[in-house]
Formats: structure tokens, sequence, C-alpha cells
């Protein structure tokens, strides 16, 4: 049985849930095995003291089935509707059984799973720090729509459960006892059983709280001048942080305040419409597409060299001690690898594990660390200025300057230190990785493992294979990657590879637009209102003007030494960068001074010389041809690099795009992006950009081919 039916000498019936597969999904097996179970409750009823409900697996439940979510379209939305409605039916059937219900929740229970618990009476998890609560369906594109919101809302009030709905945090059980969503905690499986029994007995006469006459929703109440201030605030709060990109957060206000003006049932109707509005839309298909199918993928091992038995990395030595070596010797050393954190001077590697020291010390000060783990982690970490302490290394990280004659000596002494076998790795984020392979004497053992700046909050690693690169040597940086809990793309060797190569054309477009005498402000405003992260001049001024000229010229100079490469073509972003450097001396942030003003104590804000330099007056730039053009540049250059084979993935592409660059999450990525417009849209908009500003939005051949054969990523 997919949901087990057991009685026990006090009427008490625990159903345990135990559907086919490895976790309990909300699929047409839960609906009909929870069908079964209520319908013989209601018919037992005189015989049933109360109700335990808990799990088999190891999760309690894993919510919704995507795999249907997504094939929901505007001709299925109905019968999509209707086995909605019957989700909700038999849990309403169950809350008002007449009898005490309590969720015993052994394991994590996320969206559709934690609905279920929702509608229990009482809910007891068991104290462990790794289970996660929560209706995590907004980082989906979705809303808890088997009652989750209208639940919540009722239970928590509305200011209460918005940030939990519209952000799908995660809750660990006493996180999610602190604010009110479980009433117990328990301290082991037995204790977790023995509570619920107790209570069940404890209160024959249970009822939810919305069905107690009488009851409202604690902070908003139809015609109550006191919730208009909510009601005028909450949506441009949302709107802030949203910039209308994403319509879950949107509808999940909606759906939350417009439930609480009516009663509960017709609040489940409204949460429904709602969600079959999202559900069919196509900011959640590409979100669920991403997020959840290709990123499962890609962490089971998608673009790992199959057949290689995995292994773990014991021992990593990591040349260069500044913020990227510091950060990758932490996430290492807190995943409990051993770090050798090397650099130029006994002095330089010690401030780099100072760095790792404070980054632990704001765990520890949030109460997310005890101060013993923090001392277990820095106890890993050896600072070094010799060669000889990276003997028994397994594995080598380069991270030191873009300069490839000191990587070159760096690897080359650090190769010959470390065990025969060493995978060796640079975490280059331009240099080609077969040029740095001629450092060391294996080149197979040679690959690029890019990490991304702060390293401590970046999810990403690029992994670059170089032309010699063996496959053992990929499966082992894969497996490292996944050993220190980062989410590894792969992709080919190539000149910046592919995310610094498209997050490139990012900062020079925005860069080029400037130029054109379109307003800063609108710059980056349009950009964050398109979904990026940061604006291309602010992310311009972190990374440094001057670097950006650097690697321009360490490109010019390595194409005019290769024979027949060409040059490579200019881009009207330069001019730009040459005068703020060269006649204005505004290098970037760390030099105090770049595209932003940083006044010392206050807020950066844009330099007023930009528009006094370059905004004379009307550029001819529609607004919506600024937001293009940052979204389609990126896109079409992904497009090429999938082209040229750089890149060999779609989900690799996807995922880098958003995790590595900072892309607009709520498109899934570059790829799914031009899925999304429809190939041949995509290409008809590109060519009109390409004719208007410039070669560099024309659609390479792989696109034009797509889009005449109907063809999608």
């Amino acid at each position: 049985m997919s949901i087990r039916f057991d009685r026990d000498a006090d009427g008490v019936v625990t159903l345990t849930l135990d559907l086919p597969g490895s976790a309990n999904v909300m699929n047409a097996d839960y609906r009909a095995a929870m069908a079964a179970a209520v319908t013989r409750l209601e018919a037992e009823r005189e015989s049933v003291t109360g109700v335990v409900i808990t799990s088999a697996k190891k999760t309690f439940f894993a919510g919704a089935d995507l795999t249907e979510l997504i094939a929901v379209t505007a001709d299925n939305a109905g019968a999509f509707a209707a086995e909605l409605a019957t989700v909700k039916d038999q849990l309403r059937r169950l809350e008002r059984l007449g009898r005490p219900v309590v969720a015993a929740i052994n394991g994590s229970a996320l969206g559709g799973g934690f609905e279920i618990a929702l509608a229990c009476h009482h809910r007891i998890c068991l104290d462990d720090k790794s289970i996660r609560l929560g209706l995590p369906e907004a980082t989906l594109g979705l809303l808890p729509g088997a009652g989750g919101t209208t639940r919540s809302v009722r239970l928590l009030g509305v200011q209460a459960a918005l940030p939990l709905l519209s952000e799908g945090k995660r809750l660990r059980p006493a996180e999610a006892l602190a604010v009110g969503w479980i009433h117990e905690l328990a301290a082991d499986p037995a204790d977790l059983l023995a509570k619920a029994r107790a209570w069940v007995l404890a209160n024959p006469a249970a009822v939810q709280p919305w069905d107690v006459p009488g009851h409202r929703v604690p902070d908003l109440r139809p015609l109550d001048p006191a919730s208009y201030p909510l009601l005028a605030a909450a949506p441009a709060m949302l709107r802030k942080k949203t910039h209308g990109c994403y319509p879950a957060p949107e509808k999940i206000l909606a759906a939350a305040v417009e439930g609480a003006m009516v009663d509960f049932d017709s609040a489940l109707a409204v949460e429904s419409r709602y969600l079959v509005e999202l559900v069919t839309g196509q900011v959640a298909k590409n979100m669920i597409t991403t997020f959840w199918f290709q990123r499962n993928a890609l962490e089971a091992g998608g673009s790992r060299p199959a057949g290689i038995a995995r292994q773990t990395v014991a021992r990593v030595g990591v040349l260069g001690a500044g913020m990227m070596g510091a950060g990758i010797g932490y996430a290492s050393a807190t995943a409990g690898v051993e770090v050798v954190l090397k650099d130029v001077s006994p002095e330089a590697a010690e401030a780099g594990r100072a760095k790792v020291a404070a980054l632990l010390d704001e765990r520890v000060a949030a109460g997310r660390m005890t101060p013993e783990r923090r001392g277990q982690i820095l106890d890993r970490i050896t600072p070094t200025a010799s060669d000889a302490d990276l003997t028994g290394c397994d594995l080598i990280i380069e991270a030191v300057f873009e300069d490839r004659r000191l990587k070159n000596t760096v690897l080359a002494a650090a190769e010959a230190a470390a065990r025969p076998d060493a995978v060796i790795a640079s975490n280059t984020s331009t240099l080609p990785i077969t040029g740095l392979a001629e450092a060391v004497p294996d080149p197979a053992r040679f690959i690029g493992l890019h990490f991304f700046s702060p390293v401590h909050r970046m999810p990403l690693v690029e992994i670059i294979r170089g032309e010699k690169t063996s496959a053992e040597t990929l499966a082992r940086a894969f497996d490292f990657v996944r050993q220190i809990g980062k989410t590894p793309i792969v992709v080919n060797d190539s000149r910046g590879f592919y995310t610094s190569r498209t997050f490139g054309t990012y900062l020079t477009e925005g860069i080029a637009l400037l130029g054109e005498g379109v307003h800063p402000a609108l710059v980056e405003n349009v950009a964050r209102r398109a979904g990026m992260a940061v604006g291309p001049l602010a992310v311009c001024d972190e990374v440094t003007l001057s670097l950006a000229m650097r690697i321009r010229e360490q490109t010019l100079a390595d194409l005019a030494a290769q024979p027949g490469s060409g040059l490579a073509p200019e881009h009207p972003a330069y001019a730009v960068l040459e005068t703020m450097i060269s006649e204005y001396g505004r290098t970037g942030k760390a030099a105090g001074a770049g595209f932003y003003d940083y006044p010392p104590g206050g807020r950066k804000r844009l330099w007023p010389g930009l528009a006094e330099r370059w905004v004379t007056g009307d550029p001819g730039v529609p607004e919506g041809d600024v937001r293009d053009r940052l979204l389609y540049i990126q896109a079409v250059e992904t497009a090429r690099i999938f082209e040229e084979g750089v890149l060999t993935s779609v989900a690799d592409a996807n995922l880098g795009s958003i995790m590595g660059i900072g892309f607009a999450p709520w498109t899934g990525g570059t790829l799914q992006f031009i899925n999304a417009c429809g190939p041949a849209a995509f290409v008809e908009r590109a060519d009109h950009l390409a004719d208007t500003y410039g070669e560099r939005f024309r659609p390479p051949d792989l696109l034009r081919d797509m889009a005449e054969r109907g063809e999608y990523f």
C-alpha cells in the first residue's frame, strides 16, 4: 500500500506515507492512496480516536511531481485545476474528520509535503538540523497551491507569512517552531511517535483555528483602517525586490490578501486560480526546467565521465592567499579537506588564513557555527611560503594574478612538490587551459577550476577541460567540486571559456550604451529591472576597469602571436574604458573611483562626470532596446560558444549563466531565454539589433538553422 493504515488498541490510526520510489511525491499514486485513506477514516470514524501521519522514507514528503506541473498548459489547465481541487478536498476532509490529526514529521517536508502537515491539527518534528521545512514554490515560479498559502496566512498573519512564502524559505525545525509553523520538537523517532500519540489522546476535540467560528486573519481584516498601511506598502516593497520580473511573489501577495478577505474555502479557490495562472506561464517553466531538472541532472553527474570510480580529495594545495585563494581554502576546509595555503611570504599566507578566520567568525557571531567547529576548520589550514609543504597534496589549485608567466612559474614548482598523480588546476578566468598546461610535465593531469567571487557565497565552479586533459582528471575535478558542496559545469577550452566570455559581453555592452549617450542611471536601472543581479557599470567597478583592459591587451597579444588567427573585433566600450583610466584616473572600486564614487562612510553613487562627458542629449536608444541589448548580447554569445563546441550541454549553459554571472534567473538561463522567446523570434530581434547597433548581435548559423527547423535547445 502507498499509504499504510495501522490502528492500535486505543483506536489511534497511523497513516504511513510510503509511495513508490525513493521519495513521497504528490502525484497520481498519492492522490489515489490519500483518497482511499480518507474515505476509510470517514467510514470507520466511530472506531478511530485520532490520526498520526508519518513517513516510511528518509524525507517526510518531497512535494509536487514537477514532471506533471511542467506539462500543464492552457489546453489542459482545466484538468489540472480539477486534480488540484481533489487534493485540497482530501486535506479538507482530513482536518474536518472530527478527530485529532497529528503530523509526525520525521524528515524534510517541503512544498506539498508541508502542506499536508499544515492540514493537520498539530505538527511535531524531529529535532534534526539536517531537516528542512517550508514552502519553496516561489523559487520555481509557483505558489503553494495545496492550501499552503491560505493556511500559513491564517495561522501566522499576512506580515509573518509573506516572507516565508514569497522568498520560499526553508527552515530548520527549531526555526519553524519559532515562527509558529510547527508546535513541538522530538528528540528521536520513538519520541516523535510517542508525542504524536499522546497529543491525539489528550485532544479529542481538536479543531483547526480557521474552522473556529469568528476566526480572523491576525493582522488583516476587511474594512479595518488599521490594515491600510500593510495593504499600501506591501506591493511597493515586493516590487522593489522583484522589479516585476517574477510573477510568483506578486501572486502570493494577491492570494494572501484576497484570501484573507473571504471565508476559508473561498480563499482556497482564490489560491488555486493564481496557481493555475502561474503554472501555465513561461517564467515557471523556465525556472522549473533549469533549477530543478537541469540542476539535479548536473549535480548527479550529468557532465562527469562515466565508468570512473568516484574519489575524494584529502589534501589540497592553494597557490595564492588573496581573496580567491582564501575563499577556495575556506570552502575546502569547511568540507573537511586539509588545506596548504601558499603565498610569497609567511606573512602573506597568514593573512589569507586570517581572511578565512574572519569568515568563520561571522558564522559564529550569527549562531550558524559553534566556536569548536570554527577551530576545527581553521586547524585544517596550513599557511606557508614553501613549496615543500605541498608534499602529499592530491590536488593543486593555482589562484594567483592573471599573468601567464607568474602562473607558469608557481604551477611548475607546485607540481614538482605534490604527489606524482596529483591533479593540477588553475583558477584562471580567461587564459586558455591548454597553454597553461605546458607548465607541467603531464598535461593530462591539468585542468581549469574557475571559482567565482566571493567563493564562500557563489555556488558554481566552471571546470575547463584542456585539449590533453584526461577523462580521469575531469572526473576527479568534478568529484572535488561536489565534495565541497558546489555545482559544477564542464566546458571545453577557449579564451574566456564560457562564463567570463559571456560576462564580458554584458559589461562591455553596458559601457557601450554609456558611450552612445544613454544615461548611466538608466543603464543600471534597466539592467536590474531586467533581472540582472547587478548593473554592468557597478560590476565593472568591482572587477576593476584596468583588469578589463589588461585582459583585452593579453588577448590582442596572444592573437597576434598566432598566425592566421585574425584580430579581435573592435568594441566601442574600450574607448570609454581608456578615457576613464587614462584621462580621469578612475580604475574601479578598489581605487575609490570608477564609474561610481565611493564616499567614506556613505553609499556609492554614480560619478556625475559620466553624464557630463557622455550624455549630451537624446541618444535615440529606446529603453526596450537597452534591456534587450543587455540580455540578447549574452544569449547570442552563449549560442556562439555552443556552436563552437566550448559548451556541450544546455544545462551547463543555463546554470552557468545564472549561478556564475548573475544572468536573470526568471529566464531560466541564456539558452532557455532563447527557447522562451522562440528561436525564430529571437533571430529576428537579434538581426534588428545587429542592423541598428552592430554586428556583435548577429546570431550564429546554429541559431538560424534551429529557427528554420523549428528546433529548441
